[in-house]
């Protein structure tokens, strides 16, 4: 049980991608369900999640009990995809979840579930009155109303929004937030600065007052630090909370504004559950019929579950002869979603046609110059997708990017575990692309091994030659010599020699350059030729310096 001591609202960190759950619970469901959820079943856990292929990092080596308790009591359990009490037990949304079919819906009503308080998150008697909300659905609410909310409006304000009758409050403070902004002499960096410093002291008046400036982790216990680490706290909690609504396709980013938006074909299904969701915490000291209303997959009723609505709806999608008033509201639902996939494949077709034509190339290179000055929202997703534009364009191959598309073709988020960011089939070879905005040492940390074990999945699967190229805007030197040494090594788990050539971001945007200037669309065997150069250098060179030094001059000469 949590207790709740923020005077501010708060949002699952851990995982900080919703969809990084699914390996996570299955991975409970498979060892673990049934048992009961003690230290010595969290530390197994932790144990099998490192050793997995879809876990990124090494887990805490001090604290392991306390690593699981964060991977499953925050979000798995919140929302009531786990169980954990007397035993575990995956709950009917938590199995509908990692089922993959209907993802976002069985995400949308869990999140429309939570609340605060509840018998998951109880209020100490001097918190008591704080909260009385259920966050995201007040959230789409805020996003509703405002017709589209920014990354820092949703920080400095929405963070607030602890009780659902000071929404009207928050609405106002947001307008003047925006008055005020249009008049200010200051920049926008130095405005927003100074209004969330002043939130900030604002919501913590009392605790300043009393001299409770003590922050965990730190001897500081100065006004300054005290109030960074608030604002901190915020901005990640408002990252959360973008990256869950984004996950429901209820809401689209504008990654250049930092801001979201109900999409208009949805915009109708947000209403249904505005209208008809109450906004008051329910069973808040009741656990027996809270979880049995959370762990219910068919509770909130949505826009969909009506059938004639949904009967609707299909058929403006489906163009078939075909008595659809037979089939049953499972069945509707999945020719809807088969029709969405099928739209949303037709647009990623027509992205790609374009991009082969280099009609997108002003574009992709704006997009390139944006990655670099950190101008998106959400700027690892941008480039791996701005990569997998750029690797479309320069060459002949079937170009695959492993992210989350929304309905209309925009990127939702980056590939998870287990596989290559991008997967080039050229016919004869296969290619691997793995991008990354890491740097210094996580770089190798996070992406090294991870690298040689896609790209020897790639080859199994493929049963042809493959290899890989790794993109980030600088590269570590620790990835350079751990790369260089797997040219020259024959290793059966990878599949023999991993052929793995790092380049920085800038060179490969120069390769992209060269494309367009050629005036010619390069065939495979130009790509195929540097990792051959690469393979061949590596035989001769002195060491790892000299060898990338000239894949990096192969690189900016290949054409």
């Amino acid at each position: 049980m949590t207790y709740l001591k923020s005077k501010t609202l708060f949002f699952t960190t851990s995982p900080r991608t919703p969809l990084k759950m699914i390996p996570e619970i299955q991975l409970l469901q498979r060892y673990f369900e049934g048992k009961v959820w003690n230290p010595d079943t969290q530390v197994e856990f932790i144990k099998k999640l490192v050793e997995g292929k879809d876990f990124q990092g090494k887990g805490s080596t001090k604290e392991m009990s306390f690593s699981a308790r964060d991977r499953i009591n925050r979000a798995p359990k919140a929302l009531g995809f786990v169980d954990l009490k007397p035993t575990i037990k995956i709950t009917q949304p938590g199995r509908q979840f990692i089922d993959g079919k209907r993802t976002e819906e069985v995400l949308l009503r869990q999140l429309l579930k939570f609340q605060l308080p509840s018998p998951y998150h109880k209020e100490p008697v001097k918190f008591k009155g704080i909260f009385g909300v259920k966050p995201y659905l007040e959230i789409f609410r805020l996003i509703y109303e405002l017709g589209t909310v920014s990354f820092d409006e949703l920080m400095i304000f929405g963070m607030q929004l602890t009780h659902f009758s000071k929404f009207d409050e928050i609405i106002a403070e947001i307008k003047q937030f925006r008055r005020m902004k249009a008049y200010a002499k200051a920049s926008y960096k130095v405005f927003r600065g100074e209004y969330l410093h002043n939130e900030v002291k604002k919501i913590y008046e009392d605790d300043i007052d009393d001299g409770k400036t003590h922050t965990r982790e730190s001897k500081d216990q100065t006004l300054e630090k005290f109030v960074r680490t608030k604002a901190n706290n915020l901005r990640d909690y408002t990252d959360a909370c973008f990256r869950y609504l984004r996950a429901t396709g209820m809401v689209e980013i504008s990654q250049r504004g930092h801001s979201l938006s109900i999409m208009p074909e949805k915009k109708k299904e947000v209403e249904f559950f505005l209208n008809n969701i109450d906004r008051k915490p329910i069973f808040v000291d009741d656990e027996e019929n809270y979880k049995e209303y959370l762990f219910d997959a068919s509770l909130p009723v949505l826009y969909s579950d009506n059938r004639m609505r949904l009967l609707n709806h299909v058929q403006k999608f489906v163009e078939s002869s075909e008595d659809l008033r037979e089939k049953t509201i499972e069945q509707l639902k999945d020719k809807l979603n088969e029709a969405i996939q099928n739209k949303k494949t037709m647009i990623l077709e027509q992205q790609m046609r374009e991009l082969k034509a280099y009609k997108e190339y002003n574009d992709v290179m704006t997009t390139f110059d944006d990655i670099k000055s950190s101008s998106f929202y959400d700027v690892p997703l941008m480039l791996e997708w701005n990569v997998w534009r750029a690797m479309t364009m320069l060459d002949g191959g079937d170009i695959k990017a492993n992210l989350k598309f929304d309905d209309r073709g925009q990127p939702m988020s980056t590939a998870l575990g287990n596989m290559a960011d991008i997967i080039c089939d050229y016919g004869d070879f296969g290619l691997a692309v793995e991008v990354t905005m890491q740097s210094g040492q996580k770089q190798y940390e996070m992406e090294g091994e991870p690298v040689s074990r896609h790209l020897a999945k790639l080859k199994k699967e493929t049963g042809k030659e493959a290899y890989c190229l790794f993109i980030a805007p600088k590269i570590n030197e620790s990835c350079i010599a751990y790369f260089y040494a797997l040219h020259k090594m024959n290793i059966a788990f990878y599949g023999g020699q991993s052929v793995i050539v790092p380049l920085e971001l800038d060179v490969f945007i120069n390769m992209v350059e060269q494309s367009y200037r050629a005036g010619y669309v390069p065939n495979s065997e130009r790509v195929k030729e540097i990792f051959q150069y690469s393979l061949e250098q590596a035989k001769t060179a002195k060491d790892e310096i000299e060898w990338y030094l000239k894949i990096k001059n192969k690189a900016l000469n290949w054409l």
